[in-house]
């Protein structure tokens, strides 16, 4: 059965999440909210963990994982930015985007497209996710909460622990989230394409 853990969203009780944290480097599978929905993180180099992951959405191998990273510092260690993109993306973050881009060697090989070898990364504007990442000191890597045959995740932490209670390991709620994923930006094929309009306002990249 999964854990559940209530927590307020703008100042989370800090032993809280540091026994999520705690779980997570442990392998844990875990639900946090973020500013656009629900999403599934676990540890950056769980095998076990993007198992279950693709199963619960039913995934292939050509999904893209996200990279949620608490600031920009530590997004540039894992994807390829030249000077103009970087201008871009640290004019957009902390917001509700997500940038696919080329990875290092620092990402893990299962988690890279197959064939362009890039990665998505992201910096979440939310107090809990950010509390978390802080508290974990890496990445989570990361796929937003949505089941097969849905068209909107799932907004309730309460009937996320009831729907998965035997899936997932902890559920983390801190209230209401979104229903919408965030904007995907590709940069990985020199330019600039929008793969996905969500939660982030495509104003500033057209």
């Amino acid at each position: 059965m999964a854990k559940y853990f209530d927590v307020h969203p703008e100042n989370p009780q800090r032993r809280t999440i540091g026994n999520v944290a705690d779980s997570i480097r442990s392998g844990a599978l875990v639900v946090y909210p973020t500013d656009s929905c629900f999403a599934l993180g676990c540890q950056l180099g769980s095998r076990d963990g993007i198992g279950r992951i693709r199963s619960i959405r039913n995934l292939d191998d050509r999904h893209h994982f996200t990279l949620v990273c608490q600031n920009f510092a530590q997004l540039g260690q894992f994807v390829h930015i030249d000077n103009d993109v970087f201008r871009t993306i640290k004019a957009a973050t902390p917001g509700s985007y997500t940038f696919i881009l080329p990875a290092t060697k620092e990402v893990p090989r299962q988690l890279l497209h197959p064939k362009k070898k890039t990665v998505g990364v992201r910096i979440p504007d939310h107090a809990v996710a950010q509390a978390l990442l802080a508290e974990l000191g890496e990445p989570l890597l990361s796929s937003t909460l949505l089941l097969p045959d849905e068209e909107e995740p799932m907004t309730q932490g309460w009937e996320i622990k009831e729907r998965l209670d035997h899936v997932v390991d902890a559920v983390l709620d801190s209230g209401d989230c979104g229903t919408e994923p965030t904007t995907v930006i590709d940069f990985s094929g020199g330019g600039l394409d929008i793969v996905r309009r969500g939660a982030g306002d495509t104003t500033r990249f057209e």
